[in-house]
């Protein structure tokens, strides 16, 4: 979508329940900013009962020009989903505790200068992953270590920052390894590790890089083997963006994978807990989901 005087409909989904949508007055904030515009905005609440089918309806009856997220990674994937399905560019508000895709996007944080890029922002195509086959995953996926983490936080309901710290101290007492088998376009490999990554992004929600060399629209995507807890190594993930020492972290770049692992693991999509299994398979989508970021141009 490009900047246009003519008229259009933007549908705004928000989630009350988001780190910082609560705090901020959405409804107020976005039509201040859109008074003196010629476009249309329309409001979507989440309710966490129904909010694919919901969603589909509103959009049916509101005929939208574009899909605005307003939330966290939570909720950009929820509306990612429909975006999709309708053939809509997707537009991100950041509100949540975390928001990965937003950081991997380069959106701000301020709302008026989000708000500038819903209406005057560039599209840019980007890849998605499927998971054992509907699954979408748009940032980052992980079975053992992190997904342990993100199981205790969700039940804890820890979030922001300081819920992660506490839930990253508890994994690490409880840390175990697993034994998998990785199969990707190169071929089968077994490991012993802590953690795998299905790896869309370069970096997680607290700023955390574990795919230096990932790229949302290269049509691949990665896998990321963390072998060993190494000091050094964990470190580099906050020294944004240092290559890492295959020996503790091992990364493979593919276009598809399947994870077997001997026992079940935690298992966790874009901050959302799946439970444990022992097997994932992974597949990417090139140039899915139409998104709007900054346009070195963007202007009032």
């Amino acid at each position: 979508m490009s900047p246009s005087t003519s008229p259009l409909c933007f549908l705004f989904v928000v989630n009350p329940a988001s780190g910082s949508a609560g705090k901020t007055d959405w409804e107020t904030t976005i039509n201040d900013y859109f008074e003196p515009l010629p476009h249309t905005p329309e409001f979507h609440s989440l309710t966490g009962q129904e909010d694919g089918p919901a969603l589909r309806a509103s959009i049916a009856r509101h005929r939208p020009h574009c899909l605005v997220a307003v939330g966290g990674d939570g909720t950009v994937k929820i509306v990612a989903e429909e975006a999709i399905a309708a053939n809509l560019p997707l537009a991100v508000l950041p509100a949540g505790s975390a928001n990965g895709m937003a950081k991997e996007l380069d959106l701000p944080l301020d709302p008026a200068e989000a708000l500038r890029i819903v209406v005057h922002g560039t599209e840019k195509a980007v890849d998605v992953l499927y998971l054992n086959g509907t699954d979408l995953c748009l940032h980052l996926s992980d079975i053992g270590l992190n997904a342990q983490l993100v199981r205790h936080a969700q039940r804890q309901n820890w979030r922001g920052m300081l819920g992660y710290a506490r839930a990253a101290f508890w994994s690490l007492l409880r840390r175990r390894l697993m034994q998998v088998r990785i199969h990707t376009d190169a071929g089968d490999v077994e490991r012993t590790a802590f953690m795998v990554v299905l790896a869309n992004a370069r970096v997680y929600g607290t700023g955390a890089t574990i795919n230096p060399d990932g790229d949302v629209s290269d049509g691949r995507f990665e896998v990321v083997v963390l072998r060993r807890l190494v000091g050094r190594e964990l470190l580099k993930m906050f020294w944004r963006f240092q290559p890492f020492n295959p020996t503790a972290v091992e990364i493979f770049s593919t276009t598809a994978v399947s994870l077997t692992v001997r026992r079940r693991v935690d298992f966790q999509v874009d901050g959302e807990y799946r439970g444990k299994t022992t097997h994932v398979e992974a597949e990417i989508r090139p140039g899915a989901l139409r998104v709007l970021v900054p346009s070195p141009t963007a202007a009032d």
